[in-house]
């Protein structure tokens, strides 16, 4: 299993007030420590609020590239649906050569609506945009010359997209929440997926994961081809008591204030250990017991190829995010090949 870490760029306001400069600056540092501890994967979300730094991923990602080696640098997600498929390819090409074939894309439909007012997408579109715009991207990919015509965008007529990555395919992962339509849309294009869950317990959404591998299996494609990632909330500190003590506060922070603004009651400490429990979804404790439930995460939807931990979102500090990396390369990876 791969594992890697996924950010929001936090603005860290709160109580880890930074600049947006400092942030960002800390941020790159962390993703430089996660190449030298030995991750696999580091992904930038896309976010348009102030809480959140990373409305331009492949931007982070490009400096991110000049300061690594060896790590994988994708989305997390790209919201396809407000984007032009031309640009996002271009950017992540480019990212590519840059990284010298590290580049790797999520794409999704997003899970906050924030961006389709700001470009000007009517949110009654949201599927017909994402389908019509993965279509797209992924002829872009494939294709050197693209002809293709759409309802969203102007049609391309043996149109040339430059630069062109140098992995032979730039990865594209399909990035999914919680629909079955999702899954088997995965499955039928032989997309890696990479499942994004928050709540509740991973291993209900085995049904939804055996539907992406059907799918996948019914349209040709071989298990290998049909690769399944994992994106969870999670910490590691060098105690379990010490997980909870550092990641429970900021947690319930801003779990109470999303739910203010969803309509979800208050995060609660009783919840809160029922989602650190063995079967719950957090994925929050010390080393050994992070590496068990990652093997019982994985075991529970038939195999996992890849998990993200999103960690910095928790109000956590950057001395906490930098041990907890350093926990994961030295302690929590070697206990899972061990």
């Amino acid at each position: 299993m791969e594992i890697g870490i996924d950010s929001f760029a936090s603005a860290m306001y709160g109580r880890n007030a930074l600049s947006s400069v400092d942030a960002m600056e800390q941020l790159l540092d962390r993703i430089a420590l996660a190449d030298e501890a030995g991750l696999d994967v580091f992904g930038i979300g896309e976010h348009h609020k102030k809480e959140f730094l990373d409305s331009a991923p492949a931007v982070i990602l490009s400096a991110a590239a000049a300061r690594t080696r060896r790590i994988r640098l994708t989305s997390a997600v790209t919201v396809l649906s407000t984007s032009d498929p031309v640009r996002v390819y271009q950017k992540f090409d480019t990212l590519d050569l840059i990284s010298k074939g590290r580049a790797e894309l999520v794409v999704g439909r997003g899970s906050a609506v924030d961006a389709y007012p700001l470009f000007g997408f009517d949110l009654k579109d949201y599927d017909a945009l994402f389908k019509e715009k993965l279509d797209l991207l992924l002829r872009i990919r494939d294709q050197e010359f693209v002809t293709w015509s759409g309802k969203f965008r102007s049609s391309l007529q043996n149109q040339p997209v430059y630069p062109r990555s140098l992995q032979a395919k730039l990865p594209v992962w399909l990035g999914v929440g919680g629909t079955p339509e999702s899954f088997v849309r995965a499955g039928s294009l032989g997309l890696p997926l990479m499942v994004a869950i928050i709540g509740g317990e991973t291993e209900r959404f085995r049904p939804l994961v055996d539907l992406y591998r059907e799918a996948g299996r019914r349209a040709g494609f071989s298990p290998e081809q049909l690769k399944v990632g994992l994106h969870s909330p999670g910490y590691v500190a060098h105690t379990n008591d010490q997980a909870v003590a550092d990641y429970y506060p900021g947690y319930a922070e801003l779990g109470t204030k999303l739910g203010r603004e969803r309509g979800w009651p208050p995060v609660t400490k009783a919840q809160f250990n029922n989602l650190i429990a063995p079967r719950g979804v957090l994925i929050v404790g010390g080393p050994e017991q992070v590496a068990e439930k990652l093997l019982r995460h994985s075991n529970a939807l038939g195999g996992v190829d890849r998990f993200t931990f999103q960690m910095d979102n928790a109000g956590l500090s950057h001395k906490q995010l930098l041990q907890s990396i350093e926990l994961i390369g030295t302690k929590v990876v070697p206990l899972m090949k061990g």
